[in-house]
Parts: structure tokens; C-alpha cells; sequence
């Protein structure tokens, strides 16, 4: 088994005489070097608006804190529905389509198989910030999934895309506390019977997983390896720190978990919805005038559960706020290591999370998926006991996923903002030891995932080359830096002209200011027409205006046809549900 600390790099030394003594040799930064900063981008998985303590919620983190307290919070941000199609557009900053995320590699509607755009893998056309700051002279590191090619399905790894070091996992998850996979192989005829291995891997050399190391800790230790490496070598970093907190399978330290059970056993679902929707109206986070979301009838009520039903109800939600407790204490850990180092001031700091919180439930009539029910079952030990452990194969399901995104309505894989609008939070290089002007500062103005990897480019001085790469046409980036708004030049990030549209499994939808067009197919339990909404004012999405505002309605409308059009978007049967094809 590979050691799972690295050696530290030796150190770089300067061309030097014979008797010079080991501190004159040391490497001393240029002040060009000195000016390039250091960028963390922290990333976590399938956490909701409402989940971080930062963002309202009762779940501590007082790490999120600091940076919510040194940087800016971005109250009216989004990212895509999934993990893999975000993460897509948080590499390159184009549109998910253009770059082969058309399709979400864990469900494709079977006519896009095949058709450019819908590869479900990062397509060779892209090219990712990793390469780009690589060529400036970064040294570029990620730890944790990678969830953008490189299984069977097609594609690559991250050192295919510009990472010098990388530690993790290729797929969307997995087991926390082993070398387990999170689902079962469907295209094995047994498949439902067995349980299978993740595939982990150290610069691209499979990775002997140790048994009973949470993931957290695992992905973070790496990580943390990878910076000190390159602060001895001198040399500026990027750091993609993906972690697999929060998603399923609902896993984490027994100890964690205690102290956040009997709280949801109160609260129950309806109880905790309105906690989280009364504390981001009064933080701030969302609008004074938002509404409370009505009940979505394929959420269940807390009364009707049994007793014993209600009691692994809560174990399983305190275990989800256990494990945002974990990626809160990692998250420290890395700050701390920076600050001790001297770093962080010189570090431009992120942190976004993927999509909303995750709604699949196995079991359930209108979201579930009967053979992963039966893997589940066969496999796995659910009962209350278990449940935290390696043994146990838990998911949120669609009534907690509901109930942690407070205000908003939906949840991953939806289209809603619960499902894409996630917490954001950028801390400027120096903004932790000095005030800058936004410093504590909640906005909402309008921001796409598309947005950060050029704010990061921005920083670190690297031009992006636009139509070509290296003698491949590339498609145009269409994220825009948000940096003059972090300086204090610019009140916004996107003017009313800087539009940015969105499609997945035939829902879309499309931003412009504070207004939003979307439409949801009836298989997704929209209606499968077109609504205007100010998500702003109006962030549970409760009052249409496409009849009070016909004139913006149609604008916008069109304004997205032409975008479907332009980028060849297949429309998908009404019908079609894409848990139900999870397994196909």
C-alpha cells in the first residue's frame, strides 16, 4: 500500500558558491512571485443555500465563517442541478454543452448517446484554468472526485487537464470511511448482489484506500501535502479541493452525529423548513419580501412516520449535519496551515458547493429506482444502529433535501432554486488581515458558476487564449470575472446584456438580472410550460409574472430558444424520468 503522507519536495536551491551556508541558499521570492497569489478552491457536494452556519443554518461552522467574515457572500448565486455538469463549467467556463456535459453521466436520456455535447465526460475541445495556470507556472494540485472522465465511460483524469498532482477519486463518490462504491455496477448481470470497489488513485497511480479513514480526512491530509510541497518548491499554487461532503452515502464520526440528533428529532421536517426559511430572511440571505414555499406534495410529513421512523429519520439528517461539521473542520484545518505559513493573506480563497442537496431516495414512488433499492437493501445494514457506519447506505432523501434549502423550493437534479442555488463565498488575497470594502458583505448580485474560473484567472494575471489552445479550437469562454466587483469599481457582476442560460434533462431555464425564465417538463413534475420569476424578490419561485411582464417574458424566452438553438439542444420527451433511468 502507498504511505498516505508524501514526502515533502526537496527544496530548490539557487546557483551558489561552495562555501555559502544553508540559509543563503534558501530561496528568497522575486516580488513578481511574492504578487501572484496562491488560490484555494474549496468545493463541496451536494450541500443546500441553507446548510452552512454562514448561511443561516443551525449546523455550526465557524470556519465558513471566517471567510464569510473576510470575503463576500453571494446570496443570488448558481450553479448547475448536478455535480459532474458543474463542475464542467467550473474548470473551463463555458457552457456545460459546449464542453461534453450535455448529459449527466449517471442518467442519460437514451437519444443523446452518441451526439456531440452529450458525452457525459470533459470533451478533448475544452481546456480547464489547470492548464492555463500551469502554463503560467503554477503548480496545480486536486484531492477529493473528479467526476468529469477518465472510467470506462470515456475521458480523462485530472493530469490529462493540467494538474501536476492529484489524489482521489475519478466517479461521483463513495464510501466514506472505505474503498467501497456508492452504487452498484448495473451492467453487471450480478451487479445487484455484490458490492464493488472505487477505483482510487495518487498521480495517477492506483491508491490502496486505508480502511476506516474518513474521507474528509483523507482527501484533506493529501491536499495539505500537496500545498507544503509547493511552498517549499517556491513555486505559486492552485488548489482544487473537492470534497465528497455531503453526499450520499450518509456517513460520519459517530461522535458528530450525537449531538445534532435530537434537534432534527424536534424539529422534523416541516419544523426545520421553516427554521432555515426564518433565519435566511432575517440574516439577510434572501429578500424580505420572500414567501414561505408551499408543501411539495412528493415530500412526506413528519406525522405521518412511525415513532421508530422518525428516529432514523433524525439520526440520518444530524449525520448529513455531521458531515458539513467535518468539511467545516477541514476547511479550518487548511486556513490554519496557511496562516501558520504565512500564505493566507496572499491566497485567494472560494468556496462553492456543486448543486442543491440530494433528493434521491431509493425507495421512493416518483424519485426512486428499484434495483438501487434492492442493492441497497441486500447490501447494506439500515437500521438505526448502522447508520453512519460503512455498513449503512443512507441518502437524505426528497423530505430533509427539501426541508435544508429553507426558502428556496426543489433540490438537486431540479432546476428549481433549491437546486441550483447554492452558498458562494470569495475572500480577496489579503482580505483576511486587512478590511477590504466588501469585506462581511451579503450580495445579491447575480453570479453564474461559469463566473469563478475566470475571477481566478483574473487574479492570478493569465490571460485566457479564447478560441485556440495549443493548435485546437476551444469554444469561447462565456464566464466573466467578478473582480471589479470585489475591488469596489463595479456594483454588479453581470450587467442586464450579460445573460447566461441552462439545460438539463430538458428543463431550462434562463438568468438576466434578477429575473429568471425556466420551464419543467411534466416528467419532472413541472408543468412543462414557460414562468418569469424575480428570484430575488421572490426566491421560493411563488408568484409568476410572465402575464404581469408579457413583453420581458417573451424577450427572455426567445432569448433562450436561440441559445437552445444555437448550441443544437435536444428536447426530451415530456415523460421521461431520469431516476427511473439511473440504472440503464
Amino acid at each position: 500500500m502507498k504511505k498516505l503522507f508524501i514526502p515533502i519536495l526537496t527544496l530548490l536551491l539557487f546557483a551558489s558558491c561552495a562555501n555559502e551556508t544553508k540559509k543563503e541558499q534558501a530561496i528568497v521570492p522575486t516580488p513578481t512571485e511574492e504578487k501572484r497569489p496562491n488560490i484555494l478552491l474549496l468545493v463541496g457536494d451536494d450541500i443546500a443555500f441553507g446548510d452552512l452556519g454562514a448561511f443561516g443554518s443551525e449546523i455550526p461552522t465557524p470556519n465558513m465563517n471566517r471567510l464569510a467574515d473576510a470575503g463576500v457572500r453571494f446570496s443570488n448565486f448558481h450553479a448547475s442541478p448536478v455535480c459532474s455538469v458543474t463542475r464542467s463549467m467550473l474548470m473551463t467556463g463555458c457552457n456545460n454543452i459546449e464542453v461534453g456535459l450535455g448529459s449527466f453521466d449517471y442518467s442519460f436520456y437514451p437519444p443523446t448517446k452518441g451526439v456531440s455535447g452529450y458525452e457525459g465526460y470533459l470533451t478533448s475541445n475544452a481546456v480547464t484554468i489547470a492548464q492555463l495556470l500551469g502554463d503560467a507556472g503554477y503548480e496545480t494540485y486536486k484531492s477529493g472526485k473528479w467526476h468529469l472522465g477518465g472510467e470506462a465511460a470515456g475521458g480523462q483524469g485530472p493530469l490529462a487537464w493540467g494538474f501536476t498532482k492529484e489524489f482521489g477519486i475519478l466517479s461521483g463518490g463513495s464510501n466514506h470511511w472505505n474503498d467501497l462504491a456508492m452504487t452498484p455496477d448495473f451492467s453487471d448481470p450480478n451487479g445487484l448482489n455484490v458490492k464493488r470497489k472505487e477505483h482510487f488513485t495518487l498521480n495517477g497511480e492506483h491508491f490502496d484506500r486505508p480502511e476506516g479513514v474518513y474521507s474528509g480526512e483523507l482527501y484533506t491530509e493529501h491536499m495539505l501535502n500537496f500545498i507544503k510541497e509547493g511552498h517549499a518548491a517556491n513555486k505559486p499554487w492552485f488548489a482544487y479541493m473537492a470534497f465528497t461532503t455531503a453526499h450520499f452515502p450518509i456517513q460520519a464520526p459517530a461522535d458528530m452525529i450525537e449531538k445534532h440528533y435530537q434537534k432534527y428529532l424536534d424539529l422534523g421536517y416541516a419544523g426545520l423548513k421553516k427554521a432555515r426559511y426564518e433565519s435566511l430572511k432575517s440574516k439577510g440571505l434572501i429578500t424580505e419580501t420572500a414567501t414561505e414555499p408551499l408543501f411539495n406534495d412528493i415530500t412526506f410529513k413528519w406525522e405521518s412516520l412511525s415513532d421508530d421512523e422518525k428516529k432514523i429519520q433524525a439520526k440520518v439528517m444530524a449525520t448529513y449535519a455531521a458531515m458539513i461539521e467535518d468539511q467545516d473542520n477541514r476547511t479550518g484545518q487548511i486556513l490554519d496551515y496557511l496562516k501558520e505559513s504565512g500564505q493566507l493573506d496572499n491566497t485567494l480563497v472560494i468556496y462553492v458547493t456543486d448543486n442543491g442537496p440530494e433528493g434521491f431516495e431509493p425507495t421512493h414512488p416518483k424519485t426512486g429506482n428499484p434495483e438501487m433499492a434492492k442493492w441497497v437493501e441486500t447490501q447494506f445494514d439500515q437500521s438505526f444502529e448502522a447508520i453512519g457506519t460503512a455498513e449503512s447506505e443512507q441518502t437524505i432523501g426528497v423530505s430533509w433535501a427539501n426541508a435544508a434549502t429553507g426558502g428556496l423550493q426543489w433540490w438537486k437534479w431540479f432546476i428549481g432554486e433549491g437546486g441550483i442555488r447554492v452558498p458562494m463565498m470569495i475572500v480577496p488575497p489579503g482580505a483576511f488581515s486587512e478590511n477590504n470594502d466588501r469585506s462581511g458583505q451579503i450580495t445579491n448580485a447575480v453570479m453564474s458558476v461559469k463566473d469563478l474560473p475566470m475571477t481566478i484567472l483574473d487574479y492570478a494575471g493569465v490571460e485566457h487564449p479564447q478560441t485556440s489552445y495549443k493548435g485546437k479550437e476551444i469554444p469561447t469562454p462565456s464566464g466573466l470575472t467578478a473582480r471589479p466587483f470585489l475591488e469596489g469599481t463595479s456594483d454588479v457582476v453581470r450587467t442586464e446584456n450579460d445573460w447566461y442560460a441552462f439545460e438539463l434533462f430538458g428543463n431550462g431555464y434562463l438568468m438576466q438580472g434578477d429575473y429568471k425564465v425556466m420551464k419543467v417538463r411534466k416528467g419532472m413534475f413541472g408543468d412543462g410550460e414557460w414562468h418569469l420569476f424575480n428570484v430575488v424578490a421572490d426566491p421560493s419561485e411563488m408568484t409568476p409574472l410572465e402575464t404581469e411582464m408579457p413583453e420581458k417574458f417573451e424577450t427572455m424566452k426567445a432569448q433562450y430558444l436561440a441559445y437552445a438553438e444555437k448550441n443544437n439542444i435536444m428536447e426530451v420527451d415530456e415523460a421521461w424520468n431520469p431516476f427511473k433511468a439511473a440504472s440503464e
